[in-house]
């Protein structure tokens, strides 16, 4: 296939968005009334619930993997062989993780357009509890290093498919919380992993379970998985419409069937050339595509460059700092508010709070450290005063993360269109994932080349650039469908096309309640 040909098909599905998304009249782009009608989505199933829970179990999963490894790393001692792990032992342990995470992540899109995502979740449990069993009975380091880059697979498939998967099955009005909900659960699988270290912490042999516990909850959400469906629109992409209308029966058990039918109707018009791209183009098109399509590439620099912004921040150095302050605040993350406020307006106002809290820790670094020549010394009294400026710092950075930057950029795949929804995610995972390893390579070394004060200092200045990024990239994508953001990318970065739509859809869902309220009258 050339490339002509992948631009003709792309410009028929933009030709068929427009009349999707048309009102008679109205300018391209505009919101159809059908799909007005169609997206009943008034209550909040059972079903959607008990979906996101079993889909959450991965950002536990997540959390757990990646915490656990801190309190095992301290309680191994001669298990694996030496009599104590030297430093670069330690680092290939910890880092095997990460490097399996990014090229799990990489996978993990492609992966998930070819078998659907519900199979990669699966896959990702399968690859969890292989992992901890491997931990859990290995005797030497090498063992050890391949079973945390297994699980460093599972890891990057998890947190690449379990947000695309919620995103693709929930109601539009929940679907930015319910991912939220994912990422809380990464935090509450780090907590739980420090209290399993805790729990075994002086039993002998104590990290064996520490490792091997991770099977539990890996098992639990390959159980359910069993019973869970596939995404309507993979469903629809491989021609099962009888599976997609189940699907949407469960999810809108609300609904009537009128309801249900034009809602399918909607879904099917919309995804049906991208249907026709994936089926008439390679794989390694529509990768190029991502570059070559500018639709796409909008997408795809918001995506990476958001998930480059939530690791270049600084925020894995601070918590090397903070690791408690962590525990203690980063769980107390928003789930309906980044529905409601929306997300460009949460990062718009949170990443200047992450700027000032940088800033405020450098110059408190800055002067504490005064008399010991900027470096930071072991057994040297610093100042309370500084100290507790910096914990204060801390507080700023970490809400302000929390607020915005910790869940935004999971909101990845609802930027791409479902033809390349699959590698966007992917491309936009494994940039998050190379730029941790990025960090937790350097920062030690950074902090020794130019002082913690310029490190944080330099970190300030990475956050400044990530928020004119969001001020003028990142468009508001709340309440819209993941079909009708493809059409806010045809000209620019949509800010103001976004907000345009939003508005008008705001406009005429009231214009529809009023109708119906008289209807009932």
């Amino acid at each position: 296939m050339t490339q002509s040909f992948f631009d003709e098909k792309r410009q028929v599905k933009d030709h068929t968005q427009d009349e999707l998304y048309e009102t008679r009249g109205n300018d391209a782009g505009d919101v159809s009334q059908y799909a007005i009608v169609a997206e009943v989505e008034k209550h909040t199933t059972w079903f959607v619930w008990l979906l996101v829970a079993c889909c959450t179990i991965s950002g536990l999963l997540f959390g757990y993997d990646t915490g656990v490894i801190s309190g095992t790393l301290v309680t191994i001692n001669g298990d694996l062989g030496p009599a104590q792990l030297s430093d670069g032992q330690k680092e290939f342990i910890t880092s095997a993780t990460t490097l399996g995470a990014l090229l799990g992540g990489l996978a993990a899109g492609a992966m998930s357009d070819w078998t659907g995502r519900r199979p990669v979740l699966g896959i990702a449990d399968i690859i969890f509890i292989g992992g901890a069993l491997g931990q859990a009975v290995c005797h030497t380091v090498w063992s050890m290093i391949g079973c945390r880059f297994l699980i460093g697979i599972g890891v990057g498939l998890a947190s690449c498919i379990a947000p695309l998967y919620i995103q693709e099955l929930s109601p539009t009005r929940l679907r930015g919380r319910m991912v939220v909900l994912n990422v809380v659960m990464i935090t509450f699988g780090q907590v739980v992993a420090y209290g399993i270290d805790a729990g075994f912490a002086n039993v002998s042999g104590g990290w064996r379970w520490m490792v091997g516990l991770g099977t539990v909850p890996a098992g639990i959400q390959l159980i359910f998985l069993t019973f869970l469906p596939e995404s309507p629109r993979i469903l629809i992409r491989k021609g099962n419409i009888e599976a997609a209308h189940r699907v949407l029966e469960r999810v809108y058990s609300q609904a009537t069937a009128e309801q249900i039918d034009l809602q399918l109707q909607v879904l099917r018009a919309s995804v049906q050339q991208s249907i026709d791209i994936a089926n008439s183009t390679t794989f390694f098109e529509r990768f190029n595509s991502m570059i070559t399509i500018p639709v796409n590439r909008r997408a795809l620099i918001i995506g990476c460059g958001m998930q480059a912004f939530q690791q270049l921040c600084g925020f894995n150095t601070l918590m090397y700092y903070s690791a408690s302050l962590f525990q203690e605040i980063g769980f107390n993350q928003p789930t309906a508010y980044i529905d409601i406020v929306g997300r460009r307006r949460i990062m718009v106002f949170s990443a200047p709070g992450m700027v000032f809290g940088l800033t405020l820790a450098s110059i408190a670094f800055h002067y504490m450290t005064l008399h010991t020549g900027g470096d930071l010394v072991d057994g040297v009294s610093y100042s309370r005063s500084w100290s507790a400026i910096i914990l204060l710092s801390m507080i700023i950075f970490v809400a302000s993360y929390a607020t915005g930057l910790g869940n935004v950029p999971w909101q990845q795949g609802e930027l791409f269109g479902l033809e390349v929804r699959g590698i966007g995610t992917s491309l936009s995972t494994a940039t998050n994932w190379a730029s941790n390893l990025l960090i937790g390579s350097t920062y030690l070394s950074l902090m020794a080349k130019i002082t913690p004060a310029g490190a944080f200092g330099f970190y300030a200045g990475l956050c400044l650039l990530g928020w004119l990024f969001c001020l003028f990239c990142f468009p508001e994508i709340a309440g819209l469908s993941l079909e009708e953001v493809q059409s806010i990318f045809r000209d620019g970065f949509g800010i103001r096309e976004s907000q345009r739509m939003r508005n008008q859809k705001r406009e005429m869902r009231m214009q529809q309640d009023i109708k119906a309220q008289r209807g009932d009258a």
